[in-house]
């Protein structure tokens, strides 16, 4: 679908945050036939009022049972937080750290690696876990979607085994470059190849939404506006 809207990433990604919220853009991607786009629930925002956009730099994650394996055949088991730290220096601006694969039970994200991503241009971090060091990830100002906080570290527990390559959260298939898009609902993948419509179409939705906001807060009832807009 052609689009009129944006030109570019930046844009697009102003775009979605003056006028979206998870809710609309889910909406749309049901309709098209998209029906499990949403990750888990229990990924939230450390903060109430965070909102993330930008495009999934993928890391795959592991768990171990040592910080370190000399005798492993895997020479990613020899090295401390296994390729996680060339992850976080492959990040690219507007790009989203989300990782997946490791069992939910230690920290993923914390202060440390969170302004790496920020000093890279990276637009924040999605985890499949719990996250760490939360008032330093306050102060360092980018939005994280975790479990929540939970100080555990995963030095000796897991390592990231590989970046840039397709992950999954309970079914939902991430992809490089997919967009992500996370509010106080939850996050979003949208896949990069169905994006222009999804975006086209949800902004029109968000916008006759809030037309028909206006016709009931004037007494319209839900059974005319449902007639008259076929929004709800």
């Amino acid at each position: 679908m052609a689009h009129k809207l944006w030109k570019n990433d930046e844009e697009l990604f102003q775009l979605i945050k003056k006028e979206l919220y998870t809710a609309v853009a889910g909406d749309i991607m049901d309709k098209m036939g998209l029906e499990h786009q949403f990750l888990p629930p229990q990924i939230r925002p450390l903060r109430e009022g965070m909102v993330i956009v930008g495009r999934a730099m993928t890391v795959l994650e592991a768990d171990c049972f040592e910080a370190l394996s000399p005798d492993s055949q895997n020479p990613v088991m020899i090295k401390s937080f296994g390729l996680m730290l060339e992850a976080l220096d492959d990040i690219k601006p507007g790009e989203v750290y989300i990782c997946s694969g490791a069992s939910p039970c230690y920290a993923l994200i914390g202060e440390l690696m969170m302004t790496r991503v920020k000093m890279c241009g990276g637009a924040g971090a999605v985890v499949n876990g719990y996250s760490r060091d939360t008032l330093g990830i306050y102060g360092v100002g980018l939005p994280v979607f975790s479990y929540g906080p939970y100080a555990q570290d995963q030095a000796p527990r897991g390592k990231v085994i590989d970046f840039r390559v397709p992950i999954e959260m309970n079914g939902v298939r991430i992809q490089p470059g997919d967009m992500i898009f996370g509010d106080i609902d939850g996050v979003c993948v949208i896949p990069r190849l169905a994006e222009d419509e999804v975006f086209t179409r949800a902004i029109e939705k968000a916008r006759g939404e809030r037309t028909v906001l206006k016709a009931i807060q004037g007494g319209m009832t839900v059974v005319e506006a449902w007639r008259k807009y076929g929004i709800m």
